[in-house]
């Protein structure tokens, strides 16, 4: 049963607040990157937000704080009002790559999460099926991700985050990897599920069209480094969405002008940054 003591519902699912992150370089004595600088970011209970920002910004260092996974270097990091203290173990992570292992089943990769946390066996593998009919592939449980194609990897990754029944969903780029095709297939399948259930949802992405079509709110990113947001905006578009039909859509089109025109200068900054890296 999930905890609802204390939680009132204008409580933010996460809230990352006031967050810097600096790293320092192994190399270099000492020497420092601040890759976010002064950032503040909320998530409400049921809302999908996506974050844009040019390449190399810090979009992912900002979700591994969100996850726990990395520990910000000031600020504070709330889940539900708690201060997070490790992992956050209310939320879902699906990576860029696929977080499969190899040597077992997609059927075994989406219990495996279920397994950890004392499902037994049998539960665990009956609610594994009912995740991987739902994404589409109750046929393939028996089969190892070197034998699914990569929009089926993905699915298999989905059931797995999916299959904890987290409160917030975090997503790092995970469809960059697909051919439009099976991208929109997965964006709408995606929203369905959410919509199912409404989850916290922050979606990091570098394709504003697919921001724009998924999104309830759209929060921009400066180039880094010390990346801070420098935009947000409502995506008032009617739900439920079929992505691709989003995109003809006037509003959108005027959303993505909008968005785009804050985007633009910071994508033109971050694509300087990158080429003197390089020379």
């Amino acid at each position: 049963m999930p905890d609802i003591t204390n939680h009132n519902h204008n409580d933010y699912a996460l809230e990352l607040l006031d967050i810097t992150c600096t790293f320092r370089s192994r190399d270099d004595a000492g020497q420092r990157y601040t890759a976010v600088s002064n950032t503040t970011l909320r998530i409400n209970a049921g809302e999908f937000v996506s974050v844009v920002g040019p390449t190399g910004c810090g979009k992912s260092t900002l979700l591994n704080i969100g996850a726990g996974l990395l520990e910000s270097s000031l600020g504070e990091v709330r889940v539900f009002g708690e201060p997070l203290r490790g992992i956050n173990t209310r939320a879902g992570y699906m990576f860029q790559s696929d977080a499969l292992m190899p040597w077992r089943s997609a059927l075994d990769n989406v219990m495996m999460g279920l397994q950890y946390r004392g499902v037994p066996d049998s539960e665990a593998r009956a609610q594994g099926q009912v995740w991987l009919e739902r994404v589409g592939l109750g046929e393939f449980g028996d089969r190892y991700p070197h034998q699914l194609s990569g929009g089926m990897r993905k699915r298999t990754a989905l059931a797995q985050v999916l299959a904890l029944d987290p409160d917030i969903i975090l997503m790092d780029e995970p469809f960059s990897a697909l051919d439009i095709q099976t991208r929109q297939l997965m964006e709408n399948e995606v929203l369905d599920l959410w919509a199912a259930k409404k989850k916290a949802v922050l979606f990091i992405t570098h394709d504003l069209d697919e921001a724009i079509a998924m999104s309830d709110r759209v929060v921009v990113l400066s180039a880094g480094p010390g990346t801070h947001p420098i935009g947000e905006f409502i995506i008032d578009l009617p739900r439920p969405r079929d992505v691709a039909e989003a995109r003809n859509q006037p509003r959108f089109v005027a959303l993505h002008t909008q968005i785009w025109n804050v985007l633009r200068d910071e994508v033109l900054k971050g694509y300087a940054q990158q080429l003197k890296k390089v020379a």
